[in-house]
């Protein structure tokens, strides 16, 4: 075998060596790229902050002028029927629940007091949101109770 010879063997050694190790880099680069965002679906999903912020909050007074508007209601049944008016994305019902529980304008200290006391209500009530956790059983649940 003459000297030529070897080296052309030499470089085409290298060469193939050289080929199977851009093959595997391209593959762990695909398959890195298209995997499954499980991580960062994750912590989408998993960061969920709730700042009720009760030490500043007079809730005594913010639950009598509810009690005193044009609804009768609890402050829990109005928090239900928020809640599933939301959960039927028809901003008409919405509204007209808004009316009812004495938030028809949808601004205030009294509404924004209202809206921060529902994250910390929903928490403690996630039974009654699962039973109402499609827009047909949220609408029929604020038609039975949007005139009680």
């Amino acid at each position: 075998m003459t000297k030529n010879q070897k080296i052309a063997i030499g470089c085409g050694g290298a060469g193939c060596l050289g080929l199977l190790v851009v093959i595997a880099a391209s593959a762990v680069l695909y398959f890195y790229l298209n995997r499954q965002p499980t991580v960062r679906t994750a912590d989408r999903n998993s960061n969920f902050n709730i700042n009720t912020n009760r030490g500043s909050n007079s809730n005594t007074s913010s639950e009598s002028s509810d009690e005193t508007s044009s609804s009768s209601k609890s402050n829990d049944d109005k928090h239900k029927l928020f809640q599933a008016a939301g959960m039927t994305s028809d901003s008409q019902l919405v509204l007209r629940v808004l009316e009812k529980i004495g938030f028809a304008s949808g601004t205030g200290s009294e509404y924004e007091a209202f809206v921060n006391d529902h994250a910390a209500w929903a928490l403690n009530n996630v039974q009654f949101i699962i039973s109402v956790n499609t827009p047909e059983k949220a609408r029929a649940y604020v038609e039975a109770h949007l005139d009680d």
